[in-house]
């Protein structure tokens, strides 16, 4: 069947081992089913895989991928959760100290076919399509989760979002425009501020820019680039949500800021099955939807996973099958 592999680890330069071509049929365990792939959504954790990060030479070839919708073996249309919990764990998945995402330990979802836990399947309503699916199960949970789960925050509440053009922020500012929240961006490019308060977004500044005044709550997902800039512009008693580092892991810790202005940082990784499910209910019923970038078929993955590495995106890079 036709994928999206990596046989071996560039940490340099990941598309050198971008490989799309043919791989085995998916083995299916006890308790597991397959789901044949109609779309599935590129995220930055498949530029970490081709770096080997997370994803040792041992566990090669893999095939890429957390994100998928398409039709189940009894024909239902249907969107995968990628948090793989172990077995006989109950519970919040995410906790699970030894969970993994789809394309870590198990064979990932850009592949026409996919194995995954019957536990991990969520219907999709007919108001969504494949592609639009396709793009909630990592970013857009990851989120709903940050923004409705984690951050504490209710609607009224100002959020800064750091970086305007990404996955996961330009679901933070659809969902958070759609709940009532006074949603902030901030973009490197007049461009990208701009295609931000088209998505919804009240206000959007310069990267790094000061503010008309300090906000309730940021989310973060950019990390040592934007951490500093995060910390100050909160209020006393404020929030930062952070879920990722793409620009890198060791930023200044700002200690002095944090506690004395009590400040809270919280983590937030992916999200649990029963929220995947109440996202897609709030797309169904508010008419909230991904921002799609670009539809490619996946036999042109090359070209979905150059415009991520460059930065050349504004919302989900969707494959289609």
């Amino acid at each position: 069947m036709l994928a999206a592999f990596v046989s071996t680890p560039a940490p340099k330069d990941p598309l050198s081992v971008l490989e799309v071509g043919d791989r085995p049929e998916p083995e299916v365990p006890e308790g597991w089913t397959t789901v044949t792939v109609k779309a599935a959504s590129l995220n930055h954790h498949d530029l970490f895989s081709l770096r080997g990060v997370g994803l040792p030479a041992e566990r090669m070839p893999m095939i890429l991928g957390c994100d998928a919708a398409g039709v189940d073996e009894d024909g239902n249309e249907v969107v995968v959760h990628a948090v793989i919990s172990s077995a006989g764990w109950t519970g919040d998945e995410t906790m699970d100290p030894k969970r993994s995402l789809l394309s870590e330990v198990h064979q990932g979802t850009l592949a026409e076919r996919v194995a995954v836990p019957r536990r991990n399947i969520v219907a999709k309503p007919a108001e969504l399509s494949f592609a639009e699916a396709a793009c909630l199960p990592t970013a857009w949970l990851t989120a709903y989760r940050m923004l409705f789960v984690r951050s504490g925050l209710r609607p009224g509440s100002t959020v800064l979002v750091q970086g305007a053009s990404g996955g996961v922020a330009t679901a933070l500012i659809k969902l958070g425009s759609a709940a009532g929240y006074r949603v902030w961006v901030t973009g490197r490019s007049e461009e990208k501020r701009a295609a931000a308060l088209a998505l919804g977004a009240d206000q959007a500044f310069e990267s790094g820019a000061r503010l008309p005044e300090r906000v309730d709550g940021v989310m973060e997902t950019v990390g040592e680039a934007t951490w500093s800039h995060s910390i100050k512009s909160l209020k006393p008693g404020g929030v930062v949500v952070t879920c990722g580092a793409t620009t890198g892991f060791g930023p200044p810790a700002e200690l002095n800021r944090i506690f004395f202005t009590q400040l809270s940082v919280v983590g937030s990784t992916m999200g649990t099955r029963e929220e995947l499910d109440q996202l897609i209910q709030m797309c169904r019923v508010t008419g909230v939807r991904p921002q799609i970038d670009v539809e490619l078929p996946l036999a042109q993955a090359r070209d979905g996973f150059e415009r991520m590495l460059e930065g050349r995106t504004a919302g989900k890079i969707v494959f289609t099958l």
